[in-house]
């Protein structure tokens, strides 16, 4: 079943890559799938076309972390907290803050 939600994700994608949903539909199933590398490359090519409220930041941070790439999972928390704020979701802006204090030193 997940395999045939991400073949849909990635068919969606090519018949429109500027659609934003598709993209964050296909990063957010490559995430399920442990593909780490591939949701990076599409959650950042959907935060290029779309202003996230700081759900796809909180994707792409754990990503980052789950590759202990922990300088650029503190970078998406920092711009998920800025979107956060921007948005008005100060709970969410709170959350990313609490990881950037929690990545300190890795």
């Amino acid at each position: 079943m997940a395999s045939s939600r991400l073949d849909a994700m990635k068919a969606m994608v090519e018949a429109d890559p500027t659609n934003p949903l598709a993209r964050f539909g296909l990063a957010n199933e490559l995430m399920k799938g442990e593909d780490y590398e591939g949701a990076i490359t599409a959650f950042n090519e959907y935060l290029s076309m779309h202003d996230d409220e700081g759900a796809a930041y909180r994707l792409l941070a754990q990503a980052n972390e789950k590759l202990k790439r922990f300088e650029n999972a503190r970078e998406a928390y920092r711009k998920g907290a800025e979107a956060a704020t921007r948005h008005h979701h100060p709970g969410m802006a709170a959350e990313f803050e609490e990881r950037l204090e929690d990545l300190e030193g890795l």
